[in-house]
């Protein structure tokens, strides 16, 4: 993504920039949410997953990508110093690609305990977490921006937002 993201650019400016950039790139957003405390996100249209994987993960194959026919790109937006919910999930593992901002931090662990270490992703950098293991995403000095594809695991029910376990989190949900 060309976004030019400093770590004084308003949440606003971000998801301007984001969502005109999604819109050259010809992805059909289908829901946008900018009020989570800890930035907000963009799903983007399941139709057009393979075209997200290609743009996003091209060196991910497909056949590697999909555990069931469904997959949910979306595109994460964190702030700053904040961090989303200490969590896992029971329907889907889940990959992400930083994409935009300097760097953003990462917390995964088999177990319900977090520990004290942070994993740098600069830009550019790929993660993927297992369906069950836990995780947090982390703004660190500036925005991050991470592309995300939902890998749901379970074909007869496959996830979503109440598919979440959180087993910390710093806003009280």
């Amino acid at each position: 993504m060309n976004l030019n993201i400093s770590p004084n650019s308003s949440k606003e400016e971000i998801f301007e920039q984001i969502a005109a950039e999604l819109n050259t790139l010809g992805f059909n957003v289908v829901k946008q949410d900018q009020t989570r405390p800890w930035g907000g996100f963009f799903v983007i249209d399941e139709t057009q997953a393979p075209a997200f994987a290609s743009t996003y993960f091209p060196h991910l194959e497909m056949s590697d990508i999909q555990i069931t026919n469904k997959l949910s790109p979306k595109i994460l937006v964190v702030a700053p110093e904040k961090r989303l919910s200490w969590q896992y999930h029971f329907r889907r593992a889940e990959i992400w690609k930083v994409i935009a901002g300097t760097t953003v931090g990462v917390k995964i662990s088999p177990t319900d305990e977090e520990g004290e270490d942070v994993k740098r992703l600069e830009s550019g950098s790929f993660i993927q977490m297992d369906k069950g293991e836990r995780h947090r995403l982390i703004g660190l000095e500036s925005w991050g921006v991470v592309a995300e594809i939902w890998q749901h695991t379970d074909p007869e029910t496959p996830s979503d937002e109440e598919d979440i376990v959180r087993l910390q989190d710093d806003f009280g949900r």
